[in-house]
């Protein structure tokens, strides 16, 4: 009976960081189109340049990973952020990264394989089919390796063993 809370606490707690993720997600998004549409426009415009869908969205997609950084450290998944700034900063950048991969390769394919070269079929291969799927991969791998529960208890674990060590050491003294 007493695993039943606890269930539903993992459950809200999981529906709370997916909704967050999705919120911060959201943002993100009007990043990395508004980026994407404007350069895809104007100077990036195919017409003009032969890889500007590609290069206008890894500029759009990285404008957005920086703000979603900033949402899921300080928002989405606050209470799992860790010390180790830099770490955790490497590694949400290398699954983001991964991530932005997945919606590139779904525009060049669309683009450049399929040749849907107009606006409306770059923007739904890289900012719909590419952006669910990278979203999808970039949830799971924020919430289980870069602010994975271990990351948070790991460290206090740690301080607890080395004050049991610290105590069993002064009482064999």
């Amino acid at each position: 009976m007493s695993s039943a809370p606890v269930t539903r606490s993992r459950l809200h707690i999981l529906a709370t960081e997916f909704i967050r993720f999705g919120l911060v997600g959201g943002v993100g998004f009007i990043v990395d189109v508004g980026v994407f549409n404007l350069l895809r426009t104007t100077i990036m415009d195919p017409g003009h340049m032969h890889g500007g869908p590609v290069i206008a969205k890894l500029i759009s997609t990285t404008l957005a990973i920086l703000v979603n950084w900033l949402g899921n450290r300080y928002w989405t998944f606050k209470e799992r952020r860790r010390t180790d700034v830099f770490r955790e900063s490497v590694e949400f950048f290398a699954v983001s990264i991964a991530g932005m991969g997945i919606g590139l390769a779904c525009l060049w394919f669309s683009h450049y394989v399929l040749h849907f070269t107009s606006l409306l079929a770059d923007n739904i291969s890289g900012n719909v089919i590419g952006l669910v799927l990278g979203a999808v991969f970039r949830f799971v791998l924020y919430r289980v390796w870069v602010f994975g529960e271990h990351r948070v208890q790991a460290p206090a674990a740690a301080s607890a063993a080395s004050v049991e060590t610290m105590g069993k050491t002064s009482s064999l003294s």
